[in-house]
């Protein structure tokens, strides 16, 4: 569809529309008026894109239209026009920040239209920042709520509790009537009411789903999430439960509760408040709270084995079980570019993590961190980081800013961690059409790229401080990578790795070792580097995680 742009003529100049209309396109809906009052009232009431104004009425209200047109605080675009007599007003009226060009009259067409169409261009992409604006503050709310749920998954409180405040916040969250959790008991093989807010929460908690029946039991049964925006449209809808609490369901989101491919349960939420149905949207972040709730369910139980065990190798063995569940079971295929990454977990468990993802067809993330300290704490700041990343690369895949996504999650890290728990991340964000890596250090080891020709690495240190310190600014650097570039991002762990002298094995000596062995697979260049790193150990213990991935360019 054409977008007709509508422009409000305010002149005392009789023939000054006719001669506007001739010099336009029919894509443009003029109006006219002369009075200043019915000019400010129309632009209160319509959506007026461009505003032409002669001069002579500016003149003749002493520029107080000017400001009374700034007070409104419309987006309407502004262009002067007239003989060019009044220089005082045009200058003042340029200086009060309201006008966008001026036209000298007698008008010429080409020049009208050139100025016009800028204009217009100019006003698209306000609205477009101002769009894009409204979406970046909806990231940040739900990234808000998601640190809410974060918070709430860490305090310790029984399990019930738990899970009634994480469905209350959603049902808030999501303006829905009610919601409900349901958790799954293999031995029955069904579905029974953990939660259940709302007007008739207490009459449907004595109840129970078998697997397959209704929205809930087929959410569990399909292990899918479901949308279903008329509930008594849909044949898998079981009214039984309505006739019961006499309760009216009109639309439901359901998702599955799924973790390490075991179904725990299902959450739903019914009925939007005010009317209408769930929207895609809602449903992706709904999503996003299961995520939370499953881990929320996983996480109390170990922590209730680790309380009744009071054994610090218990502790280890969760830590390092959280760690490992958190990594890629497999990287990404790519034809552009050969990939490799491994994470050698330390006895006492560090808080090493990294991935490779593909966030569409033309972009992949690559991503590293280090969190201070070692066990439980650490294992559960990862997790932090690693829902933060799945959460807002599932609501925001098609939209995805990398500077959104650091500044997100250095908020979450710091509400929700203590002044001497933080991480040390690098942020690599790859565009396979353009070969273009924008790169984002957070206090990190900075990567090495290893170029043909060169003696030495370039060294991405750009960025700025570390997540979970301070809400600083951050910067990112772009390059371009090259055929045969690559690679390499590491922890300290490699670099810092001791031997039974204390020494160091560091940069120097990776550097090298990556020299010598630069023309092998993304594969066996990273078995090279492991291999070298443990020849310099020997038999001493490892004290830190040892992560290292390497990326060759094609």
């Amino acid at each position: 569809m054409e977008v007709v742009w509508n422009l409000l003529l305010l002149d005392e100049d009789p023939d000054s529309e006719s001669i506007l209309t001739s010099m336009l396109e029919e894509t443009y809906r003029i109006q006219k008026t002369t009075r200043i009052n019915e000019c400010l009232k129309l632009l209160t009431e319509k959506e007026i894109h461009l505003l032409i104004i002669n001069d002579d009425i500016i003149k003749k209200s002493k520029t107080e239209f000017i400001g009374r047109f700034i007070d409104a605080s419309v987006r309407t675009l502004v262009i002067l026009t007239g003989t060019a007599n009044n220089p005082e007003i045009i200058i003042k009226a340029i200086n009060m920040g309201a006008v966008f060009h001026y036209i000298k009259k007698p008008w010429e067409k080409k020049n009208v239209r050139d100025i016009i169409d800028d204009a217009l261009r100019t006003y698209a992409r306000n609205e477009a920042k101002e769009h894009l604006i409204h979406e970046l503050r909806g990231i940040i709310d739900e990234m808000e709520f998601l640190h809410r749920i974060s918070q709430k998954i860490s305090e310790k409180k029984s399990l019930p509790r738990l899970l009634n405040d994480i469905m209350e916040s959603s049902k808030l969250l999501m303006n829905a009537e009610a919601s409900s959790l349901l958790l799954y008991d293999p031995e029955d093989k069904k579905l029974h009411f953990q939660v259940a807010t709302g007007e008739k929460g207490k009459s449907v908690k004595k109840y129970s789903v078998d697997v397959g029946t209704g929205i809930a039991g087929w959410v569990a049964k399909n292990k899918k999430p479901l949308l279903v925006r008329d509930c008594y449209s849909d044949p898998r809808f079981n009214p039984e439960y309505d006739k019961k609490t006499r309760f009216r369901t009109e639309s439901m989101i359901c998702v599955p509760l799924i973790r390490k491919k075991k179904l725990l349960g299902v959450i739903e939420v019914i009925n939007k408040r005010g009317g209408g149905a769930f929207e895609d949207r809602d449903m992706a972040l709904f999503e996003t709270l299961a995520s939370q709730c499953a881990i929320a369910i996983e996480n109390y139980a170990l922590t209730e084995t680790q309380i009744e065990a009071e054994a610090m190798e218990r502790e280890l063995d969760t830590a390092r079980e959280i760690q490992q569940e958190l990594l890629p079971a497999n990287l990404p295929d790519y034809t552009d570019i050969d990939v490799a990454a491994n994470l050698i977990p330390a006895k006492r468990v560090g808080g090493d993590y990294y991935n490779i993802l593909k966030i569409d067809d033309n972009q992949s993330l690559f991503f590293v961190a280090d969190v201070t300290g070692k066990g439980i704490p650490a294992a559960l700041i990862v997790s932090t980081i690693y829902s933060c990343l799945s959460s807002y690369l599932k609501l925001k895949q098609h939209t995805f800013d990398l500077m959104t996504l650091v500044q997100g999650m250095n908020r979450v890290l710091i509400e929700s961690t203590t002044p001497t728990r933080f991480a040390t991340c690098w942020f690599g964000l790859f565009k396979h059409d353009s070969k273009q890596l924008v790169s984002l250090n957070a206090g990190h080891n900075p990567p090495y790229i290893f170029r043909a020709g060169a003696d030495q690495p370039i060294e991405l240190h750009k960025g700025g401080l570390f997540l979970g310190g301070l809400d600083a600014p951050y910067e990112m650097e772009s390059m371009r990578m090259k055929k045969d570039d690559v690679l390499v991002f590491f922890t300290d762990g490699v670099t810092e790795a001791w031997n039974k002298k204390e020494e160091d094995y560091g940069e120097e000596r990776l550097i090298e070792v990556i020299q010598n062995h630069i023309d092998k697979t993304a594969d066996a260049l990273l078995e090279e580097i492991e291999r070298d790193v443990s020849l310099h150990v020997g038999k001493a213990q490892q004290s830190d995680d040892l992560t290292c991935a390497v990326v060759k360019i094609l």
